[in-house]
């Protein structure tokens, strides 16, 4: 009897810690909140996330790679180079509208981007003067003027373009009869000529053909 009885309370200590070693085994489980794979899963998640976040936040912009607009009208206005003429004409058309063209672009190679000015007139907006001015030192320089109506510049893919349209005798002011477009490029400080195409015009496209003379 006292065998049986030292076994069986052996059986019963055996008993008492397996089940302890399964109770704690269960708290741990709970503590966790779910199996190894899962709390993996939104660990890596969140890892994802903050590396993502970093490399689409949007770094601090160059000097060049801003521009601020300029008040082209006071940039004609107050540059010596301009004709009298031009300014004369340079007034609003409707309420405070200027008959100005702006255009931003790098012509020059300079840290901020070249502004080329086109001033029209009111009525049929002609082109009567195109300017090209560079930022120095804070300030902006006229580095190119055409003055020679109609007439008129744009930026192509880094160059300088002018168009001046041709017009013969008796030709209306809406209908040349063609048109020199000439290509400029920056080198050693100035504007070149690059080279030039001539276009003519057909009379027998639109509303302003020439009539035939009488026979």
């Amino acid at each position: 009897m006292r065998g049986l009885t030292g076994r069986g309370t052996l059986q019963a200590a055996f008993t008492a810690v397996v089940v302890l070693a399964a109770l704690a085994l269960f708290v741990s489980a709970c503590a966790t909140g779910g199996t190894g794979a899962r709390d993996e899963g939104p660990a890596h998640e969140g890892a994802s996330d903050s590396v993502a976040g970093a490399a689409v936040a949007p770094s601090s912009p160059s000097p060049s790679s801003t521009n601020a607009r300029v008040d082209a009208v006071k940039l004609v206005e107050d540059d010596p180079e301009v004709a009298t003429e031009v300014k004369r004409e340079l007034k609003p058309c409707v309420a405070d509208e200027y008959p100005v063209d702006v255009s931003y672009g790098d012509l020059t190679g300079g840290r901020a981007d070249d502004v080329v000015v086109n001033v029209l007139t009111c009525g049929d907006a002609v082109g009567i003067g195109s300017y090209v001015y560079r930022e120095v030192s804070g300030r902006y320089e006229n580095v190119f003027k055409v003055e020679e109506p109609p007439v008129y510049a744009e930026i192509d893919r880094g160059d300088l373009v002018v168009t001046k349209q041709v017009y013969e005798k008796g030709d209306p002011v809406s209908s040349p009869s063609g048109e020199n477009v000439i290509t400029y490029r920056w080198g050693s400080g100035r504007f070149t000529e690059e080279f030039r195409t001539h276009n003519d015009y057909s009379n027998a496209v639109g509303g302003d053909a020439t009539p035939a003379p009488a026979p």
